[in-house]
């Protein structure tokens, strides 16, 4: 397992394990809404930050992560391999980055909360709605302890 840096020919794989674990994660999520947030995100995300990437054993990328300061902006991991302790790697990189880290997980991805809790963080808020306004309950975490190992 190797965490790097990612470069501009990241990015559709990176897409790619994002598009996957959303579907296998936000079932919660309308049509209308899984469409916009997919341009968003190949559009306008994630062609214009940090990718932090986890890969395989054979060099292969199964996961990302972007952090905005101390808040974790995106952690997904290719659902083929979840539960393998790539998500797990990526947050441990996150804490190295930011050791009180924030996250916002979905309060309707089942996966989500239990992922960051059983990890330290605890909830500190919630909204209603995402930052567009759709109606996606979002919970906000802080990591309040020493990093993973």
């Amino acid at each position: 397992m190797n965490i790097r840096a990612g470069s501009e020919a990241d990015v559709p794989r990176a897409l790619e394990i994002c598009r996957a674990a959303v579907d296998a994660t936000h079932g919660f999520l309308t049509l209308e809404d899984r469409v916009e947030i997919d341009r968003m995100v190949a559009e306008e995300f994630l062609p214009n930050v940090d990718l932090w990437l986890v890969d395989d054993d054979q060099g292969r990328a199964v996961g990302f992560l972007v952090m905005d300061g101390e808040m974790i902006d995106a952690l997904f991991v290719d659902p083929a391999v979840h539960g393998q302790g790539f998500g797990t790697a990526l947050l441990v990189h996150a804490l190295t980055l930011a050791p009180g880290a924030l996250v916002e997980a979905s309060e309707q991805a089942t996966n989500a909360l239990p992922f960051y809790e059983a990890r330290g963080f605890v909830r500190i808020g919630r909204s209603e709605t995402d930052p567009q306004g759709r109606p996606y309950p979002l919970v906000l975490l802080r990591h309040m302890g020493a990093a993973l190992n």
